[in-house]
């Protein structure tokens, strides 16, 4: 692993460059060619991500006064007109169910989704995108889509699609081995 020292050495190193070489200072920073090449592919890919990650959310907050997590609560809900269940946006989207909620308030507040009982399980709450809620996140997925096409435009099309190709293979990989993890915690479970 990278160590503080290496990193201030590096810092300190680049520092030394003019100001039109300093490379961006982010979590890329942290690997040297001594580290494992898949660490620094790992830190590759995750840099390019945060940075795309950081301009869309800027870009959103600046031209449609909203944040990254409520245009993708947005997006799930838009993919699945009859609503989700506040549980299984918790899910998808990868986070806690107060953060949902705190989400899903804001969003109903504006009137862009409302809040029902579902009618399976009257315990449970269907959230669902109303019709001026759905124009508004379809106006901000156009524009979305355009940014991501701007930021990634330093790849041609053959390029773009190897990386699909490779992060596809590495998507089906990492999926085989949770599958494999989840197989074996059952049995030793038994």
């Amino acid at each position: 692993m990278v160590s503080s020292s290496t990193i201030r050495t590096n810092l300190t190193e680049n520092a030394a460059l003019d100001s039109q070489h300093l490379p961006a200072l982010d979590l890329e920073t942290r690997s040297t060619q001594d580290d494992h090449q898949a660490l620094r592919l790992w830190l590759r890919m995750l840099s390019c991500t945060v940075r795309i990650q950081n301009e869309i959310r800027d870009r959103l907050r600046r031209e449609f006064a909203t944040t990254l997590p409520r245009f993708d609560l947005m997006a799930q809900l838009e993919r699945h007109p009859a609503g989700l269940r506040m549980n299984e946006l918790s899910r998808r989207l990868m986070v806690s169910g107060g953060n949902v909620t705190g989400i899903t308030d804001q969003l109903e507040h504006e009137r862009l989704v409302t809040r029902t009982l579902d009618p399976e399980d009257r315990r449970a709450l269907t959230v669902k995108l109303t019709a001026s809620g759905l124009k508004r996140f379809r106006e901000m997925a156009a524009q979305n889509e355009q940014w991501t096409v701007e930021l990634l435009q330093g790849l041609n099309r053959e390029e773009k699609q190897t990386m699909l190709d490779l992060l596809s293979k590495l998507k089906m990989h990492l999926g085989q081995r949770e599958h494999t993890s989840s197989v074996s915690s059952s049995r030793r479970r038994r």
